[in-house]
């Protein structure tokens, strides 16, 4: 099991996650706690693509990308917990979504904080639950699970 670290920046996230922009969509780790849980940051601005056409006159992240968000920083809590061990490095698949609840929008501007809490790991399969927090109220939630596997270099 990893160390518990204090903040994980852009470059370290990078180096766990193999997503791109525009499709990385955690920018930092303000906290992380080993294998158990972890709080990422997405700083949503208008100028990310989706606000092109969701919605141009009432800019609104896009639900899906805020699990996308929640899944990332899981992501990064089950890479992080085996880098530095002899285990290869992995890739995460996400696998299930339960009890996702929106209860209200994300807008450029806003400052996402993504708490991702691991419920349970069997093998190579875990479940997290996540909320998603703009300025202390939670704005969405949702129970998730995923998959590590070995990268190939194919």
């Amino acid at each position: 099991m990893a160390d518990t670290l204090e903040t994980m920046d852009i470059t370290r996230i990078m180096a766990l996650l193999p997503h791109r922009y525009p499709f990385l969509l955690v920018d930092r780790i303000i906290e992380i706690d080993g294998d158990r849980s972890a709080i990422g940051i997405k700083n949503v601005t208008v100028n990310e693509p989706h606000f092109q056409g969701h919605f141009p006159s009432a800019p609104v992240m896009p639900g899906v990308l805020i699990i996308e968000a929640m899944a990332q920083t899981a992501g990064a809590i089950c890479i992080n917990s085996t880098s530095g061990s002899e285990a290869a490095p992995s890739l995460v698949y996400f696998m299930t979504i339960d009890n996702a609840k929106f209860r209200r929008p994300v807008v450029p501007g806003d400052r996402l904080e993504i708490h991702v809490t691991k419920q349970k790991q069997r093998g190579n399969i875990w479940k997290f639950a996540c909320e998603a927090k703009v300025d202390g109220a939670k704005v969405a939630e949702a129970d998730i699970s995923a998959m590590m596997s070995p990268k190939t270099d194919a």
